[in-house]
């Protein structure tokens, strides 16, 4: 199967098929707007296709890996939506406590991709959490569209409640140590989020998230590692403000923006994939992880 890439599409597109992934324009306006734009002689409905994620095309982590043990649990969010169905990755090789890493979705439910990623995690020597976010509204319903028709349903606030119940369940589990966080798009927000409710937490990892108000800056004491995407300026028209916010309280960070790539390059799933940025910014991200939360 042929992986086609960002350099397939006109950029033009790349920014119209963003603004339908998040909701900002409906399905009808981008199939409207995109049968202008002459890609391979496919049909609009083909671009949305061909740009869609496609969930066969990538897998680093298998299930059965001999390294890993996953399972799904439910863990309990009193604030928000009483219960939460997530995917929980341990390493099989364990030597006392275990640090853990929360990773959170992006804007349509609890994907083949981000189970991957909790994979991933666990491959890494640590205890990974993935929620999924739509279980008050029937779980992820193997389908993106429909997830994240179903996201835009759920209150936003008993949401966020649900992952920082997340947060709180790690902490609470004998056997993990230190507690992390990683999102991605609408997840990398609530990273952002968690570190200025958290204290306590051990660092955080936003890929490409909405920055928290400048005000709140100052309650942030986790360490944080920020992704973003030099083509993201829908994000990226955030950073400055925060960037400063951070500089003027004195707070740990480090900050990557990767030239020339798309919101969601991180994502092996779909056209805006950039296998080298992507690689760069995992290792960063393991790095930071070991650094902050494994070691000491």
């Amino acid at each position: 199967m042929t992986r086609l890439t960002a350099q397939d599409f006109p950029q033009e597109l790349l920014e119209l098929y963003d603004y339908y992934a998040h909701g900002r324009i409906t399905k009808r306006e981008f199939l409207d707007r995109a049968g202008s734009f002459a890609v391979g002689g496919l049909t609009a409905a083909g671009i949305l296709v061909s740009l869609s994620p496609n969930y066969a095309l990538a897998q680093q982590v298998q299930p059965t890996d001999p390294d890993i043990l996953p399972e799904y649990i439910t863990y309990p969010s009193p604030n928000g939506h009483g219960e939460v169905r997530g995917y929980l990755v341990l390493p099989v090789e364990a030597d006392g406590p275990v640090p853990g890493v929360v990773v959170v979705h992006e804007n349509r439910g609890l994907n083949p991709y981000i189970e991957d990623v909790a994979r991933r995690l666990a491959k890494a020597g640590f205890v990974a959490l993935a929620p999924d976010g739509l279980t008050s509204v029937g779980g992820y319903p193997g389908d993106d569209e429909k997830g994240r028709e179903l996201q835009q349903q759920v209150d936003p606030a008993k949401l966020m409640n649900d992952f920082f119940a997340a947060v709180e369940f790690l902490m609470a589990d004998d056997r993990v140590g230190k507690v992390g966080i990683t999102g991605f798009c609408y997840g990398g927000g609530v990273a952002n989020a968690a570190a200025v409710a958290f204290p306590e937490l051990g660092a955080a990892v936003p890929f490409y998230g909405r920055q928290p108000k400048a005000e709140d800056v100052p309650r942030i004491q986790a360490p944080l590692l920020l992704h973003y995407a030099g083509l993201d300026e829908r994000i990226n028209e955030g950073w400055p403000a925060y960037e400063a916010a951070l500089k003027a309280a004195g707070k740990t960070y480090e900050a990557y923006i990767y030239p020339g790539v798309n919101h969601g390059f991180h994502n092996d799933t779909t056209p805006r994939y950039d296998e080298a940025a992507a690689k760069l910014a995992w290792e960063r991200t393991i790095d930071w992880f070991n650094r902050y939360l494994a070691a000491g």
